[in-house]
């Protein structure tokens, strides 16, 4: 079950970061959260984080190090959707993604 979970979150960040890139929606997104400068770093912060989370399968400290970093980044987006007065249906992926991404760091510190 574990496993699936990663490989479901992996490939969910790897596909948001890459529609982060060309999605004309996602663009807007990104200037509508105010982080239309920052939206190619983030982008690329989310495929890494995806890959590290997929080669994390293999080499646990990424998995650990990729999880972390994908909780904080989810933490962040939580935390601007509600300065910008989203509502919880849109606030909602985000809190999805913090559990889960907070779940597999939980788990690959037991796996040590």
């Amino acid at each position: 079950m574990e496993k699936a979970i990663i490989l479901f979150t992996g490939i969910s960040f790897i596909i948001y970061g890459v529609n982060s890139f060309y999605s004309r929606r996602m663009i807007s997104e990104f200037k509508r959260w105010g982080y239309h400068k920052h939206r190619k770093t983030i982008s690329s912060l989310q495929i890494l984080g995806g890959l590290g989370l997929l080669i994390g399968l293999k080499i646990n400290i990424l998995l650990i190090a990729s999880s972390l970093c994908l909780s904080i980044m989810m933490f962040v987006a939580i935390i601007v959707r509600v300065k910008i007065n989203d509502n919880v249906a849109r606030i909602l992926p985000a809190i999805t993604y913090l559990m889960l991404s907070s779940l597999i760091f939980n788990y690959s510190l037991q796996i040590i």
